[in-house]
């Protein structure tokens, strides 16, 4: 299915693989030019951005740490530089420091709260004055399936996907009569480097508790982002949509 998104422009946070690249990707192909977030892929995202115009599209590779306020604000004004608006913001950037809590590290939990929560504070923030001026925005934050559920060996990464659904309500409360919608995407396991560092014996435990008998690809999350960002979409807002193959029931 396509969607009409013609001249739209994104900033996609940590597009330089796996969900975020795959919703760069699917946005530019829907007419949305899109800044491409990374941090330390630099190559990765220079791919993706040349993926991008040999399709005929229009793509920046835009490095910050978006968990830093400061490189947040310049991130937004190139963008704005760039194109003079902004209609999306994708808060995909995440990192994973798995340990059980008793034995966790402070740095540890601080980091994954930082770069996946605190992020997209700081990102939306920077954005939202110009959506409001605009009266229309797409914010989609990519929460987990294990934000629902917790996961042992996870409370860092659980308690940051948990937060960033407190966060996307709160959103779409405040700005929902400027035609600003904000939802969260709860991937299940998609198949990314996070998940293929999994050993076979755990891949093979996950497989088993999932009713579709499958991981779920990139594609399938990028889908979904697209349809969020329509006019199709437009009385949706608030929402947690589990991507997941049944893991959830």
């Amino acid at each position: 299915m396509s969607f009409n998104l013609e001249g739209h422009v994104a900033l996609v946070s940590g597009a330089s693989r796996g969900i975020g690249r795959a919703i760069a990707l699917r946005l530019a192909s829907e007419g949305v030019r899109v800044g491409v977030n990374y941090n330390t892929g630099a190559s990765q995202a220079r791919e993706v951005v040349e993926q991008i115009a040999s399709g005929g599209g229009e793509a920046l590779a835009l490095q910050a740490d978006v968990s830093d306020k400061v490189q947040v604000e310049t991130l937004v004004k190139k963008i704005l530089d760039r194109w003079q608006r902004i209609d999306i913001l994708v808060n995909n950037a995440g990192i994973r420091r798995d340990r059980l809590l008793m034995r966790m590290t402070e740095d540890e939990w601080d980091s994954v709260i930082s770069v996946n929560l605190k992020s997209a504070y700081l990102c939306a923030r920077a954005v939202l004055p110009h959506m409001v001026r605009q009266r229309r925005g797409r914010i989609i934050n990519m929460s987990s399936v294990v934000g629902l559920s917790g996961n042992p060996g996870q409370a860092n990464y659980s308690a940051s996907k948990a937060g960033l659904i407190g966060l996307t309500k709160t959103i779409a409360r405040e700005v929902a009569t400027r035609n600003i919608t904000a939802n969260a995407l709860a991937p299940g396991y998609i198949i990314t480097a996070m998940v293929e560092e999994l050993s076979e014996e755990l891949k093979g435990q996950v497989l088993a508790r999932i009713p579709m008998g499958r991981l779920g690809t990139p594609e399938d999350i990028a889908g979904i982002a697209a349809f969020l960002c329509s006019d199709e979409a437009s009385y949706i807002t608030g929402q947690v949509i589990g991507i997941d193959g049944g893991l959830a029931i």
